[in-house]
């Protein structure tokens, strides 16, 4: 069922010339790397507690996404079947397993953690709004694209909101969330073990091996490590930062804003001197804890130094 809508799709594509194509691959790419500034505008100018609900349930997503992927171990669907002829350059910039999707539970969390944020007030009713049909257009793109099974977009989703779920439980209980966070910290641990030595699938075709489980675990390293510095930066901010929110203000959003050029420079460049340096896989783990922890410890330091805020 999954391949013949991909196949219905593919027809479509053609038969419109790939009109829609730069669109949803711009969408899609979005959602992997500069989606994040927002949540993170939010968490340093808006409403920290909001901005962290997101950051929260982003950060457990995307790891859990991670360990289900390399348990699941199912390959792409051009590799399921060979009439998928995904667009642009999909079939090289889609890494990783197939199941579940990746962009999707990356975007699922950020999308409706800002969603559920803006639906407080209702002039801000239709940003929530906004965020779901970016969410839905997310999701559509990796099928339209035939990178995806509707199947690996539904359970995207649904980590999606189960890691929201989740994120409000600890948000609204902070009589455990220490316990929870060295309990997490231990549980990523545990997970880069276990995605380091768990069997993989060497299914060859040719002579050349499917897929390279050292290569699809790339993400994995970065995912888990992206939720164990979320962990250890957010122990850290609460116990001995506790900024606050600059507020929406010209000198709170200029603040955030010279703030979120510099995340935007790490994202785009802090990866590669790493991986050259550490390897594909401790590198992109240490260059995303890095950018995890500016974002939730080390820029809000500098926000409390600079405003002079008081430890709430």
């Amino acid at each position: 069922m999954g391949i013949n809508y991909l196949l219905c799709l593919q027809g479509f594509r053609h038969t419109i010339h790939d009109a829609w194509t730069p669109f949803l691959e711009g969408a899609s790419l979005f959602s992997v790397t500069y989606l994040l500034l927002l949540p993170v505008f939010i968490y340093w100018c808006i409403d920290k507690r909001k901005g962290l609900f997101t950051l929260y349930a982003m950060c457990l997503c995307v790891a859990v996404n991670a360990v289900t992927k390399l348990t699941a171990c199912v390959y792409r669907p051009w590799i399921r079947d060979p009439r998928i002829l995904p667009a642009g350059d999909s079939i090289t910039a889609a890494t990783g397993y197939s199941f579940p999707s990746g962009h999707t539970a990356t975007a699922a969390p950020i999308y409706g953690g800002m969603a559920v944020g803006f639906w407080d007030k209702k002039s801000t009713r239709w940003l929530s709004v906004l965020c779901i049909v970016a969410l839905l257009i997310t999701g559509f793109s990796r099928n339209y694209l035939g990178v995806h099974t509707p199947q690996d977009v539904g359970v995207g989703l649904i980590l999606g909101l189960l890691s929201l779920l989740a994120a409000h439980w600890i948000l609204k209980h902070p009589q455990h969330e220490n316990k929870i966070l060295i309990g997490g910290f231990l549980c990523c641990v545990a997970a880069l073990i276990y995605i380091t030595y768990k069997p993989y699938p060497m299914d060859y075709v040719n002579g050349k091996l499917l897929v390279d489980p050292q290569r699809m675990m790339n993400d994995g390293y970065k995912d888990i490590g992206a939720l164990a510095a979320f962990f250890l930066a957010r122990y850290t901010e609460k116990r001995w930062i506790g900024f606050q929110a600059t507020g929406f203000t010209l000198k709170g959003v200029i603040l955030t804003v010279v703030g979120l050029v510099g995340l935007g420079l790490l994202i785009a460049h802090l990866q590669n001197p790493f991986v050259a340096w550490l390897g594909q896989h401790w590198g992109r783990l240490v260059a995303r804890a890095i950018i995890i922890f500016y974002v939730v410890a080390l820029y809000p330091l500098v926000i409390k130094w600079l405003n002079h805020t008081k430890h709430p």
